[in-house]
């Protein structure tokens, strides 16, 4: 192993005590032969630890770091080489050992949360790797073939020379990238972990998608890339010989090496689609079962078994169908539950037309939303996010494998804002009564609230900034389209329809989840689920079993976390009476950054005893 990954080696007293001894014993022996420090050296050396540590990790993964707005390698791409995933493991492994060396009783009450943070996150990451190549290195939602062009044009600001020959840089090194990522592909070919049959055309789609147009060839307009490249070298102070030097260097980068190297991933693709099985779920694997149970793990960080999720999610599923009735009574409609799924699912009152003018209205529609809430966000918080947030539509080139809408944070620097991503490729999959959960969700006071807060944070250590606990962090935005409710918000009936819709949405991938990657329900069954129990399009229930499909477990997350979100703020009411400010309690949530369920109610009780 490299020298430099040694890391905290200068700040772990006792050291030397723990690489000797046994794993099962050497926490223990370590932390006996510490010597005793008062609170403020141990804390001290802890946070230095971290430092260092996270130093590393931003060294080893060039792209997360340029992502947190440090530029030090802004040409290159985190690696995907089966050695560097290895190292770090074990790296990992050695940072659980050198943790016990700091005793977390004699740090202050922050640090000490940071500890058992840290400890989370590296047993997670350890248990996680047992699975490294179930876990999918490329899918029809989430992938290279789609991050290279989206990270480039989204994250890979522009604002210098250094940043355009950085740009260039990138373009060069996503041949290595894809190669590495080839590797990764065929490892698992090997092992017979294969997506099923039909996600590949979506894969290879969205590939060709990238090298179409200019430079690649010249049928059709000009490339993604290309149009995002001469886009932000027009707006640099730069000299005419300059200018057009950075235009040829990256034209001859995305013909000698991007072309080739989408050329080279997508004819893996093609070998893995012909061979590729029909069957959907995990279970198809071997270990498939104890892997979808390290996912569940994973996403709600709970032991929750899968029999156990989905009969929480019959019973929500249940639950929100009579709220809807009540929908039903208000509005008078009169028939079924069943038929007034297919009225709102059908009836055109509810969706802006499927044109330009359509979804430049949708658009307008969500960011009134958006400013409408920001002004009421004092009466229930007292932490306010400083960077910007803008609703932007996705993408062309990766609208039609996309999911609906999704968020994207802003960096600490504030040199880009949050975007919440609307995807408004079927305006039948977007209906009006769903925009107000749904913003409230992806924008304010959800994901950009809780992402942007967190990485705002000052007097933590910065990789308390950015982890993250997929039940904490969808928990949270579904709960704030409940919050938006309690605020008064919602006030026509039908969007307070699309809040309960959404809700139930999330009851149902419960079911489903379960349903494909254990129970062994085909794609056909899910998507019948969706559409009977919902008043989601075909099209919408269909490209979100598909996603379900492509990321086993991380459905389960989102009212896992809300449930245990809500039960929580009553059990603070309850014993707080007239103490409980809802202000302290979302300030509380927020405050310290994405955390796994468990720790949140242990601050959670530590505010109810603090009183």
């Amino acid at each position: 192993m490299n020298k430099k990954i040694l890391v905290g080696l200068s700040v772990c007293v006792g050291l030397v005590l723990v690489s000797a001894c046994s794993r099962e014993g050497s926490q223990t022996e370590a932390v006996q032969e510490t010597t005793a420090v008062n609170e403020q050296t141990t804390t001290e050396m802890f946070r230095e630890f971290l430092d260092e540590n996270y130093a590393l990790d931003m060294d080893r993964a060039p792209f997360t770091a340029s992502y947190r707005g440090i530029k030090t390698q802004h040409d290159k791409w985190n690696s995907a080489a089966e050695a560097h995933l290895e190292e770090t493991r074990q790296i990992n492994e050695m940072r659980l050992l050198q943790l016990a060396i700091f005793d977390k009783k004699q740090m202050d009450k922050s640090s000490g949360l940071s500890w058992d943070l840290y400890r989370a996150q590296l047993q997670r990451s350890i248990a996680s790797d047992e699975f490294r190549h179930h876990k999918f290195v490329i899918h029809q939602f989430r992938g290279p073939h789609t991050q290279a062009a989206s990270n480039l044009i989204n994250i890979h600001t522009v604002s210098d020379l250094a940043d355009a020959q950085a740009y260039i840089g990138r373009l060069n090194n996503i041949g290595p990238w894809f190669d590495q990522v080839i590797e990764q592909m065929r490892i698992r070919r090997e092992k017979n972990l294969l997506l099923a049959d039909w996600q590949y055309p979506q894969m290879i789609q969205a590939s060709k998608n990238i090298i179409t147009g200019a430079p690649y060839d010249i049928e059709g307009g000009d490339s993604t890339l290309w149009v995002d490249f001469q886009a932000k070298v027009a707006k640099l102070d730069i000299d005419d010989q300059q200018r057009a030097e950075l235009l040829a260097d990256a034209k001859k980068a995305m013909v000698d090496v991007v072309k080739p190297a989408y050329l080279r991933l997508i004819a893996e693709l093609e070998v893995q689609a012909a061979i590729a099985p029909d069957a959907d779920g995990v279970w198809k694997f071997d270990k498939g079962d104890e892997f979808y149970a390290e996912r569940l793990q994973w996403y709600t960080t709970t032991e929750l078994s899968a029999d156990e999720i989905h009969a929480i999610g019959l019973r929500e599923v249940a639950r929100l169908h009579e709220e809807m009735k009540a929908i039903m009574a208000e509005v008078g409609f009169e028939g079924s539950l069943a038929e007034f799924l297919v009225f709102m699912r059908e009836d055109q009152q509810f969706y802006y037309p499927d044109t330009d003018e359509g979804r430049a209205a949708y658009l307008a529609e969500a960011v009134r939303i958006i400013d409408t809430m920001r002004t009421r966000l004092p009466e229930v918080f007292g932490i306010l996010p400083k960077s910007e947030l803008i609703v932007k539509r996705v993408e062309a080139f990766r609208e039609q494998s996309a999911g609906k809408a999704f968020y994207q944070g802003p960096p600490a620097d504030g040199s880009r804002p949050g975007i919440f991503y609307a995807n408004l490729y079927a305006m039948a999959d977007m209906p009006k009564y769903q925009m107000e959960a749904l913003a409230y969700h992806e924008g304010l006071p959800g994901h950009h609230m809780q992402v942007a807060i967190s990485t705002e944070l000052e007097g933590v250590p910065e990789f308390q900034k950015y982890t993250t606990f997929t039940a904490y962090s969808e928990g949270w935005g579904l709960y704030t389209e409940q919050l938006g409710k309690e605020m008064g918000f919602y006030e026509d009936p039908y969007s307070n329809f699309g809040r309960l819709a959404m809700e139930l949405w999330r009851a149902c991938r419960l079911v489903v989840d379960t349903g494909i990657h254990a129970k062994h329900w085909t794609r056909e069954e899910a998507i019948a689920y969706l559409v009977e129990n919902t008043p989601n399009s075909v099209g919408d229930s269909t490209k979100a079993i598909e996603r379900y499909i492509a990321m086993p477990g991380q459905a389960t997350a989102y009212m896992i976390g809300k449930l245990k979100i809500i039960d929580l703020r009553e059990k603070a009411r309850a014993a707080l009476g007239d103490n409980f400010d809802i202000r302290q309690f979302h300030d509380e949530v927020l405050k310290d950054g994405r955390l796994p369920l468990s720790l949140l109610e242990q601050k959670v009780d530590g505010l109810i005893e603090a009183g």
